[in-house]
């Protein structure tokens, strides 16, 4: 039978049956992965479309063996997800504030791994200034679609539920920006724990435990998972950044230079569109930083 595994604790999975004109379609059993996979040095993980057959052990509770992981559009290592068609990268306006060093990150993976971004800005009652407009314009600037979102009131849920549809989707974003109220808004009921923000620090506590994938409608899913406040970009190779950021691309062929790192040479096709204001200043200025911690890595590994 052909499953999705939709969710993993440790080394259990749940396994959603998709196999149509099956008795058991849509019905989900614990299941556990042969251990041929473990000398193979694969691993299931949540997404992956797998082949799988039931194993009796009472008449309470059948469980099914995963036999094989059918082949991956996209695969992220770390947090551990295939198969993801959409990510959905949740910014908040304030409490905690918005981190776009990290969505500029998040948006060149993205890029990188050819899927579909949409940026989220929740909490924006409490942005009593509106900065986070300045913020959609930028984005919306570079090409991204841009949701605004309160919510614990329910604002933009509709919106957001029309860009899921027939995708399967990753929720991201650093600890505290509402990822799970957004997921539990959506559903219009407490599928996820909710964290607490710290009066004291303003930073959020991670609450999400196990990964796991939420079915809104037929084929739509959503991926809540841990791990996306330590987002790790290092696939990506430095000189390759430039191309991941969206706005960037067109301006490369006008760089004098042959692998020009877009920091310091002279003539640089993406310095000019900077000056002459076609490429934001500051998203720049982030480049630049996520440029150098990679190249740094890169320099680390050589020893």
């Amino acid at each position: 039978m052909k499953g999705i595994i939709v969710e993993n604790i440790s080394n259990l999975y749940r396994v959603k049956i998709i196999e149509e004109c099956s008795d058991v379609e849509g019905k989900i059993y614990e299941a556990n992965a042969r251990g041929k996979f473990k000398k193979e040095d694969i691993t299931p993980v949540v997404g992956d479309f797998v082949e799988c057959e039931v194993v009796k052990e009472d008449k309470e509770k059948d469980r099914v063996s995963i036999d094989k992981i059918l082949d991956r559009k996209v695969y992220i290592k770390r947090p551990k997800l295939a198969n993801i068609s959409k990510i959905i990268l949740v910014v908040s306006s304030k409490h905690p504030k918005p981190d776009l060093l990290m969505l500029d990150k998040q948006l060149a993976f993205a890029e990188f791994l050819g899927i579909q971004a949409l940026i989220v800005l929740n909490k924006i009652d409490l942005d009593k200034e509106k900065s986070f407009k300045e913020i959609k314009r930028v984005y919306e600037k570079v090409g991204y679609k841009v949701l605004e979102t309160e919510a614990k009131e329910g604002k933009g849920i509709d919106e957001l539920k029309k860009e899921l549809k027939s995708y399967t989707n990753a929720f991201s974003g650093n600890s505290g920006v509402g990822k799970s109220t957004l997921i539990n808004a959506i559903f219009g009921k407490d599928i996820t724990q909710e964290g607490e923000i710290s009066k004291k620090s303003r930073r959020g506590k991670n609450t999400t435990t196990s990964t796991k994938l939420y079915e809104i409608d037929e084929n739509t899913f959503i991926a809540d998972t841990p791990g996306f406040s330590t987002f790790d970009i290092s696939e990506i190779e430095s000189k390759d950044l430039a191309s991941y950021f969206k706005e960037f691309r067109k301006y490369i062929p006008n760089c004098e230079f042959v692998g020009c790192s877009h920091l310091k040479e002279e003539n640089c096709g993406i310095k000019n569109a900077v000056k002459e204001g076609k490429i934001e200043q500051e998203r720049y200025d982030r480049f630049c930083k996520i440029y150098q911690e990679l190249k740094q890595k890169e320099e680390r590994k050589k020893w």
